[in-house]
């Protein structure tokens, strides 16, 4: 096999991995809050969506994008990985903010079936102003359902990451 289609089916390969791990937080999510949807709309920078109810009836919905995260969490978008790097929509690079998404989740692969989610709030990328975080600076993060479902709560999260070290 040429260099050429080393790289395609590794390219491949990413992809595939991509939207798989979009399925697999799906399913983790799902089971915890039900009311949760993979997005079918592909120029959306957010992957999926999360229904909570509130007590007054009330729905709040996060939109969340996911990342396959080894070593580090990016948080841009809008760029195309894989062999193919020509993106050929309207859609340019960017950086996760609180006006494409609420959340961006890490999904942090263990081995074939085993993950850890980190949870990094939108607004928390925007304080941060950096494109990318290395999970050991976020280990607070990992698998935090509190900081998940407070996501939009300014106050409350900037307080946390104080707490955390995050900031």
């Amino acid at each position: 096999m040429g260099e050429a289609e080393e790289k395609e089916k590794r390219g491949r390969q990413a992809s595939v991995e991509g939207f798989a791990h979009e399925h697999i937080v799906v399913g983790i999510l799902m089971k915890r809050y039900q009311n949760v949807s993979l997005v079918d709309l592909p120029l959306s920078p957010y992957d999926i969506i999360i229904v909570f109810k509130e007590e007054d009836g009330a729905e709040n919905i996060i939109r969340a994008q996911v990342k396959t995260a080894t070593k580090s969490i990016s948080f841009i978008g809008g760029v195309r990985g894989g062999v193919d790097r020509e993106y050929k929509s309207d859609v340019k690079k960017y950086t996760q903010s609180t006006l494409t998404s609420d959340v961006v989740i890490g999904l942090h692969p263990l081995g074939k079936d085993s993950f850890e989610l980190y949870f990094v709030p939108t607004l928390l990328i925007e304080q941060m102003n950096q494109q990318s975080i290395s999970l050991n600076k976020i280990e607070a993060f990992k698998d935090n359902y509190f900081i998940l479902e407070n996501c939009k709560n300014k106050e409350l999260v900037l307080e946390k990451c104080r707490e955390y070290g995050i900031i």
